[in-house]
């Protein structure tokens, strides 16, 4: 399940990097690449995007992913909610919940994330970002055995919850989860990664590709 905001008002802490539409165009990229990488998993058996944009809606229908109405847009554990719902209703026996803005995702790290999960009788799996604050992405099973609540400080906000309710859990890692995109450290740390290799986010690197050509990359490796 994949929460994703509007897209023409995306990645505002971006501003002072990217004019909005160059903004609109990364995350229109991030976010194709987050479900290619789904839709090439295995052990995902379907995918539900939760959005009141209709932008996003477009791309998603166009995967053949299901379309969840947001409805309040009060932020993205409300959404994910929506999501946890949608699997309860429809007999799912977990659910995954990752951001739309982690292109990096490699389809073979998240399968043995999800056997690990398995395996191990885990009814959450917590994946945290690069600065080992946040949370990137939660393996819940089943759907509704634990509420997310994203945002800063997650992971140990995540955790806390996990003790305290006596759910079985573990903190993951997943390399290729760890970097999403908010502020522009973590867009030249996202360039730094594309760079290194030649693999994956292939929408992503011609979005990148396009804002390098126009100059904004130097800005903002002399303003990090």
């Amino acid at each position: 399940m994949v929460p994703i905001k509007s897209l023409a008002n995306a990645k505002q802490r971006l501003g002072e990097a990217l004019e909005r539409g160059s903004r609109r165009s990364l995350v229109q990229a991030m976010f194709s690449d987050v479900l290619g990488a789904l839709r090439r998993t295995e052990s995902v058996d379907a995918i539900a995007v939760v959005t009141d944009d209709v932008v996003a809606e477009s791309l998603a229908r166009g995967d053949g992913v299901a379309v969840l109405p947001d409805g309040r847009e009060s932020g993205q554990s409300d959404a994910t909610l929506v999501g946890i719902e949608y699997a309860r209703e429809h007999g799912f026996d977990r659910v995954l919940l990752v951001p739309g803005d982690t292109p990096l995702l490699d389809p073979v790290e998240l399968e043995e994330l999800l056997m690990r999960c398995s395996r191990d009788d885990l009814e959450v799996g917590i994946v945290p970002d690069r600065h080992g604050t946040g949370t990137n992405a939660l393996v819940i099973s089943p759907p509704g055995a634990f509420e997310p609540s994203f945002g800063p400080d997650s992971l140990e906000r995540h955790l806390g919850a996990a003790r305290a309710s006596g759910v079985a859990h573990r903190v993951e890692s997943v390399p290729s989860l760890a970097l999403d995109v908010d502020t522009p450290g973590d867009l030249t740390a996202l360039w730094s990664v594309v760079d290194s290799s030649r693999r994956g986010a292939q929408r992503t690197r011609g979005a990148l590709s396009q804002l390098d050509r126009s100059g904004i990359r130097a800005a903002i490796t002399v303003e990090a």
